[in-house]
């Protein structure tokens, strides 16, 4: 049974439900995005098929992404409050990642803004490596929160 102390006491399995759901929007949303792009990618700058990529790329970012990310961050900081992880070293590395996550997510707006303006600095194959980050951090994140390896 988890243990059910600190401030959050017996909503801290519905906070740590919510969390991992949100966690999944969001993970949803980073792979979704750079999909969008090598799509957006290949229509005309100034078509109609790019302005509807555009829209979806706002609408995701909007509706999934953004919301997903400020809920797992408040939910996420709960939990970790909660449960006093601040001096374990599998948290530093997770919480190091979920920066990282972050920061994508950051680059990945950047990213679009550049799109809907026309620029289109990266390759098609450099976007569908690009895909693969959040894949690779998630694995680890789970790793690190649920093994605990130290």
């Amino acid at each position: 049974m988890a243990d059910l102390t600190g401030f959050l006491g017996v909503t801290m399995l519905w906070v740590k439900a919510a969390h991992v759901i949100f966690v999944i929007f969001l993970m949803a949303g980073l792979f979704m995005m750079p999909r969008f792009f090598v799509y957006h990618h290949q229509c005309a700058i100034g078509s109609d098929e790019e302005a509807k990529w555009i829209d979806r790329e706002d609408r995701l970012r909007r509706i999934i992404l953004n919301p997903s990310l400020i809920i797992v961050w408040i939910l996420g900081l709960a939990l970790a409050f909660n449960g006093g992880y601040w001096s374990e070293g599998w948290f530093h590395i997770k919480l190091a990642l979920v920066l990282a996550l972050s920061g994508y997510h950051g680059w990945m707006i950047g990213y679009g803004k550049k799109l809907k303006k026309g620029i289109r600095p990266l390759s098609e194959k450099q976007l569908r490596l690009l895909n693969e980050v959040p894949g690779v951090a998630a694995a680890i994140i789970v790793i690190l929160a649920v093994v605990r390896p130290f």
